[in-house]
C-alpha cells in the first residue's frame, strides 16, 4: 500500500515536472507567435500590437526550477541520476551493498539539508514579503515553495531506496540499471 502510494506521488511530482517544461514551450511559442505578428503589421504598415508575455524570463526560470527539482524522486528510482556504478561492481555485491548505503546516507543528509534551506529561504521571502524584480511581481515564496516540495520529494526518495538497501532488498534504482544493461531500456 505504501508502495504504491509513493510510487504515485514519484510520478504525481514527475507529471507535474513535465507539465512546467511544457508550460515553458507554451509561453515561448506564445511569444514568438506574438513577435512575429507585430513583425508583419510593422512590415505591412500598421502600428504592431506589442504582444509580450510580461516576465516571461522570471516565469521560464520559475517554471525550469520546478520541473528539474519536481523530477528529482522520480529520476533516482529510475537510475537517471549520474553515478559511478562502475566502481561498485568492482568491489563486488557485499561492498557495492554497504557502498550503495553509505552513498544514500550522504545523499540524504544532502537532500534534507537542501530541502530544509530551501524552506528557510520560503519562510523569509513570505515573511518579508519578498517579490520578483519584473514587471509582474510574484511572490517568491510560490516558486520557492515548489522547489523544497522537489528537494523534500528527494529526500523521501532517497530515504526510501535507503530503507530499501538496509532491508537487503535491491533499490529501484539498481533494477533499474539492471534491466538497461541487459538491454530493456
Amino acid at each position: 500500500m505504501l508502495r504504491r502510494v509513493l510510487d504515485r506521488l514519484y510520478a504525481t511530482a514527475l507529471g507535474a515536472a513535465c507539465l512546467a517544461m511544457i508550460a515553458i514551450a507554451g509561453l515561448v511559442f506564445l511569444q514568438i507567435i506574438g513577435r512575429i505578428i507585430d513583425r508583419v503589421l510593422i512590415l505591412s504598415g500598421v502600428d504592431p500590437l506589442g504582444l509580450a508575455i510580461p516576465s516571461l524570463s522570471d516565469f521560464g526560470g520559475f517554471l525550469f526550477v520546478a520541473a528539474a527539482t519536481l523530477a528529482l524522486p522520480a529520476t533516482l528510482r529510475a537510475a537517471g541520476h549520474v553515478r559511478v556504478t562502475l566502481a561498485l561492481a568492482l568491489f563486488g555485491p557485499r561492498v557495492g551493498g554497504v557502498l550503495t548505503v553509505a552513498v544514500l546516507a550522504i545523499a540524504l543528509a544532502l537532500a534534507g539539508f537542501a530541502a530544509w534551506h530551501s524552506g528557510a529561504q520560503m519562510w523569509d521571502s513570505l515573511s518579508f514579503n519578498t517579490v520578483s524584480f519584473g514587471m509582474v511581481k510574484v511572490p517568491l515564496w510560490i516558486p520557492q515553495a515548489v522547489m523544497t516540495m522537489g528537494f523534500a520529494l528527494l529526500a523521501l526518495a532517497v530515504l526510501d531506496e535507503l530503507l530499501t538497501a538496509l532491508r537487503g532488498a535491491t533499490p529501484a534504482f539498481r533494477l533499474a540499471e539492471a534491466k538497461r544493461s541487459e538491454g530493456g531500456h
